[in-house]
């Protein structure tokens, strides 16, 4: 079975399938078409409303079968809250989805990164693609409860008097004539989140990582680059490299997943397989992983990698110039456990191309909307930067830095003048498309990006930490 990241995704099977959340909690849907909105009340499927066509609600767990759904649905978003309303969820442990089948045979499971004070999170979506049904992972949180949810999908909610005004979802937007608005937690968007966290007044924030001093190979005695290369020319990509820091990582991630008898991205001493890399000191640009318990030979093991379609892509994209591999055979079920790593190391060049794409497919957004191009900020540049390099220094992933600090005070700690901020952050994608892509499918991230008063605009990226990159755009009028 396989484990999610945020903004990580997997084609469902035919037929019904089921998310089950164990524990305190309360599990809801919204079921919407493209426009991320609901076509009424009744597409609100929460424990005073448990079944609607095509979703069907009992206790913590929630069954959807795509091929019922009502015309023209084409996304079932699944909520988590407290069972005790109005509890952060941050004081109660870790929600987990877990994907069944129809049959009842486990699919993937997703913990997204520990919440804080937020009261709801949107932990995973069902989408149709095409002629397919996929699930996304996603971890988007709400601080104001179920009727901020409601609200930002189109649920026709009642006023509250003692609810704040603003509405729940804070995609890190202010006006400077403005005071903030308070007791919000801003929207994580599915595999991003309109997030904030400042570089610290005063303080020195984390900049870039240094490019890796040397490249270290790795000798091939299995022959797995060979294999590999092979595979490579013979799709037009071209030759990867064995990198004796990507092996290091690999065989701890190996021997973690052996001792406990599962597979997963990150293992139960809490420590993901990207942060593996990190430490092991490949500085990234991109990353990717197979994990996999079975093969008995690294010949084996590229066979297996090539028969299924999503693991053959990682393989073989031509993006990956590093790679390492390890396998153990040991643990409580004496299965053998692989890891293999792929990656491009971190450059200066590389970090700029990597914010020209972003850059670039926002602006390509805005033109389908009509909407003149955003110019680059050198100012919220540098802000988005250090905001990134922050969230996987310090560990965190949120609208708010550990100092309580937003997204207008860091770009006016960067020496910003400008009146209005806006700001989208992500975590896990592994390109810009990716990236552009999920902040696009989220209604309040979309939002940032076409409102027609930004006018400039500063990208920021770093890899490592527990999700294995994390995104920051910053936008200003």
């Amino acid at each position: 079975m396989s484990e999610l990241v945020p903004g990580g995704n997997l084609a469902l099977p035919g037929g019904a399938v089921t998310v089950r959340v164990p524990g305190p909690f309360d599990v809801s849907a919204l079921i919407t078409d493209d426009s991320g909105r609901v076509g009424g009340d009744g597409d609100f499927v929460f424990y005073n409303q448990p079944a609607a066509p095509g979703a069907v609600l009992r206790r913590d767990t929630l069954t959807v079968d795509p091929s019922r759904l009502r015309a023209g649905a084409t996304r079932v978003t699944v909520a988590v809250s407290p069972a005790e309303p109005g509890t952060p969820l941050g004081r109660l442990p870790s929600p987990t989805l877990h994907v069944t089948d129809a049959a009842g045979r486990p699919l993937t499971r997703f913990t997204p990164p520990r919440p804080r004070e937020e009261t709801v999170l949107l932990l995973a979506e069902f989408y149709r693609r095409g002629d397919r049904w996929k699930l996304r992972a996603l971890g988007q949180g709400y601080a104001d409860g179920l009727a901020g949810v409601a609200r930002d999908f189109g649920v026709d909610i009642a006023d509250d008097p003692s609810a704040s005004e603003s509405g729940a979802l804070d995609n890190g937007v202010r006006r400077a004539a403005l005071a903030p608005t308070t007791g919000q937690a801003g929207a994580s968007a599915a595999r991003h989140r309109a997030a904030t966290e400042p570089a610290h007044r005063g303080a020195h924030s984390p900049g870039p990582p240094r490019p890796p001093a040397f490249a270290p190979s790795a000798p091939d005695p299995d022959g797995f680059v060979a294999l590999v290369n092979s595979a490579r020319a013979a799709a037009g990509s071209p030759p990867t490299t064995l990198d004796a820091r990507l092996e290091s990582a690999a065989r701890e991630h190996a021997a973690a997943m052996a001792t406990t008898g599962r597979l997963g991205v990150e293992s139960r001493d809490g420590v993901s397989v990207f942060q593996r890399v990190s430490n092991a000191g490949y500085a990234f640009l991109t990353v990717g992983e197979h994990l996999v318990s079975g093969p008995r030979t690294p010949a084996e093991f590229v066979a297996y990698c090539l028969r299924t379609d999503a693991p053959r892509r990682t393989l073989l994209h031509p993006v990956f110039t590093h790679t390492g591999l390890a396998h153990v055979h040991d643990g409580p079920s004496g299965d053998t456990y692989w890891t293999a790593l792929w990656a491009r190391p971190f450059t200066p060049d590389g970090l700029a191309g990597t914010a020209a794409a972003v850059t670039d497919l926002t602006n390509r957004e805005r033109a389908r909307a009509g909407l003149p191009p955003l110019a680059v900020d050198p100012l919220l540049t540098a802000a988005a930067q250090a905001h990134s390099a922050d969230m996987v220094a310090r560990a965190f992933y949120s609208h708010t830095g550990p100092d309580g600090s937003r997204p207008w005070d860091r770009a006016a700690a960067a020496g910003s003048a400008r009146r209005s901020i806006g700001e989208n952050i992500a975590c896990g994608q592994r390109s810009p498309a990716d990236v552009v892509e999920g902040w696009m499918d989220s209604p309040g991230h979309r939002a940032n990006i076409l409102k027609p008063d930004f006018t400039h605009i500063g990208i920021g990226f770093a890899g490592g930490g527990r999700a294995g990159t994390y995104w920051t755009q910053l936008f200003g009028a």
